[in-house]
């Protein structure tokens, strides 16, 4: 199996079991902050990595270090990872986590390519007419590229829908060409 289908198959099981928390948020959160600190902190990065180090004491320290703070299960679950040499993929896992928490609750994400900076009341009307559209609640990440000109180009998975200036003009270049 290749690492993106292992991290998804964990974070399948991490859905369940938020979900048996009833808390969805508050797991990604906690996955989050986890996985941060696996990317910012060299030396935990090392110390997880490290095979010289058993999963036996890892998971000591990991009861140490989040014992009193997260659920029993979250940590359990880390503890898991660590006993199947899985630890180095919770970054991994916690973005597949999102996507699955993103699925469960109808929510997508958007690209927006803008030719200018867009006003609140522009980002608003965009994010409102894409939900209508879509029948999802629409997440969308703004982009400022002028060669554009105008209009937008919206990205939503393999789907991309361009209303620029510019492909406009090349299209009407190109039948004016013939």
């Amino acid at each position: 199996m290749r690492e993106p289908t292992i991290a998804r198959n964990y974070a399948e099981t991490f859905l369940e079991l938020a979900q048996k928390a009833g808390d969805l948020r508050g797991w990604g959160e906690m996955i989050d902050r986890v996985a941060d600190a696996m990317e910012s902190d060299r030396r935990l990065s090392v110390f997880l990595e490290s095979p010289r180090v058993s999963a036996q004491r890892k998971n000591e320290i990991v009861q140490k270090a989040f014992g009193g703070q997260l659920p029993r299960n979250f940590v359990r679950y880390l503890q898991a990872l660590v006993n199947h040499r899985r630890q180095m993929l919770i970054p991994a896992i916690a973005h597949e986590y999102r996507d699955l928490v993103d699925r469960v609750e109808g929510r997508v994400h958007a690209s927006v390519t803008v030719a200018r900076e867009a006003e609140a009341a522009d980002t608003t009307l965009v994010t409102q007419h894409l939900s209508r559209s879509l029948g999802k609640e629409v997440v969308p990440h703004f982009h400022v590229d002028p060669a554009i000109l105008g209009g937008v180009i919206v990205r939503v998975g393999d789907t991309v829908l361009d209303g620029s200036v510019r492909r406009r003009l090349l299209k009407l270049r190109a039948r004016m060409v013939r």
